[in-house]
């Protein structure tokens, strides 16, 4: 039966811990502790259908990224969490690094999700998909001229780019993806370039981007796929005539093609409840959930045959830069500091 917990006592196992304790995890052997990053609206329904089609009952912890890694971490041996569920390859490899996951061996995964979507150790698994692209002004910038995520540091975009900060993950991941492409020198070369066309200086969001470059304050934001398929998909008229304003541009079509990210998961390094959260991860992709999930979420599926919605089937079809998101991870500290000595705040 789900629980909904904003807090586990943790498991105190090998230092006070009484037989009716030991009894009551025995007893749930059963069901899966779910750590995660995504909010409870996105993940909980297809929890409910694992649980209905397996029998497997599930708790769900839900709050802020950084948060759970850090109880993660002081939780240690005794944490109660399965299973840790996050945003951006950069977070995942952040989990790793940190040695609250553990590897996992299962062919479901490996033959289901492509090799550029997962950890190459098989510490996380990717779930969906999304690109972060250029959204351009319809009615001030002719698609024609735009191409690469090079060229917006050229002069003529001066005072005309919107993008959230250097301390967002996302865009900290777009830029490891440029130093794997280009090397460290070109790539701080650019970002000084790119800052200096910056409209504003960086605030709010993504969605706040997008805001901007409909009201005039831009002609160009830089944000993830989903935000603007949550505008298009809105109930509210104001954010429905945002999105119509805008449109998509997939850059570097003619060579690596759009920076590529995901939402992922991977099974906590003391699960105490190993296979069955073995058993969900291979569940959430399968074609049925990942049709619903990348719905929901307005992002891609990472499985060739789950659907894509209607939404995002009229963003036109792309090419994915296929890096391996490992890389994003790995090359975060330098994306970090390359982009403080560029001014990118």
């Amino acid at each position: 039966m789900y629980r909904r917990l904003t807090v586990f006592k943790p498991l105190a196992v090998g230092l006070v811990c009484t037989l009716g304790l030991l009894s009551q995890v025995q007893a749930q052997a059963d069901e899966v502790n779910v750590y995660s990053a995504r909010k409870e609206a996105l993940i909980l329904p297809l929890l409910k259908k694992f649980e209905a089609e397996t029998g497997i009952g599930f708790n769900l912890v839900t709050a802020k990224a950084d948060a759970l890694l850090k109880r993660l971490e002081s939780e240690g041996r005794s944490t109660p969490a399965d299973l840790f569920i996050t945003t951006d390859a950069g977070r995942l490899q952040r989990a790793k690094e940190a040695g609250v996951l553990q590897p996992i061996e299962s062919s479901v995964l490996t033959s289901r999700i492509p090799e550029n979507l997962r950890d190459r150790e098989n510490y996380w698994f990717g779930l969906s998909q999304r690109a972060r692209v250029i959204f351009y002004a319809k009615s001030r910038v002719n698609a024609a001229e735009l191409s690469t995520y090079e060229a917006l540091a050229d002069d003529k975009w001066k005072q005309r780019i919107c993008v959230r900060s250097s301390g967002n993950i996302y865009n900290q991941s777009l830029v490891a993806s440029m130093i794997e492409a280009q090397g460290i020198e070109t790539t701080e070369a650019w970002a000084k370039g790119l800052v200096a066309n910056f409209a504003r200086k960086p605030a709010g969001g993504d969605t706040d981007q997008l805001r901007a470059a409909a009201a005039g304050l831009c002609d160009i934001a830089i944000a993830n796929t989903y935000y603007y398929g949550r505008l298009v998909n809105s109930d509210k008229d104001e954010d429905r005539q945002v999105a119509e304003k805008l449109a998509v541009f997939w850059p570097n079509q003619a060579d690596r093609g759009a920076h590529v990210n995901v939402s992922g998961a991977g099974i906590t390094r003391h699960a105490k409840h190993r296979q069955a959260a073995e058993r969900l991860l291979e569940f959430l992709v399968s074609a049925e959930a990942q049709t619903w999930y990348a719905e929901v979420n307005n992002e891609y599926p990472v499985v060739a045959d789950a659907r894509t919605s209607a939404v995002l089937e009229s963003f036109g079809d792309f090419r994915g830069d296929s890096l391996n998101l490992t890389r994003l991870g790995e090359n975060n500290r330098a994306a970090v500091e390359l982009m403080d000595r560029a001014g990118w705040r």
